[in-house]
């Protein structure tokens, strides 16, 4: 079962689960030149809905910001994602 914060993906036959943190960092970066949705969906590997309800959060925490329909990374969410990335000790 997914839901809002993990999801599972298909990767070499195998289902991975990812945290609601490696989205988070996954979507951060896609947007960090600016991206549209449908761009940040296909490179998060997130479905509409799911994708909504993040962008959502992330601007309601201003580590995103939307303007004219494409997603730019506020310079907060930069400092979030390097410093999400530096304790991601997988």
């Amino acid at each position: 079962m997914t839901g809002l914060w993990s999801t599972r993906i298909e990767c070499r036959g195998h289902t991975i689960r990812r945290s609601r943190l490696d989205i988070t960092i996954a979507i951060l970066k896609i947007a960090v030149d600016g991206a549209k949705k449908t761009q940040i969906v296909y490179g998060a590997n997130l479905n509409s809905t799911i994708a909504n309800k993040y962008l959502t959060r992330l601007e309601e925490k201003q580590l995103i910001m939307q303007k004219d329909n494409i997603f730019v990374t506020t310079d907060k969410g930069k400092m979030y994602k390097d410093m999400a990335s530096e304790l991601d000790i997988r």
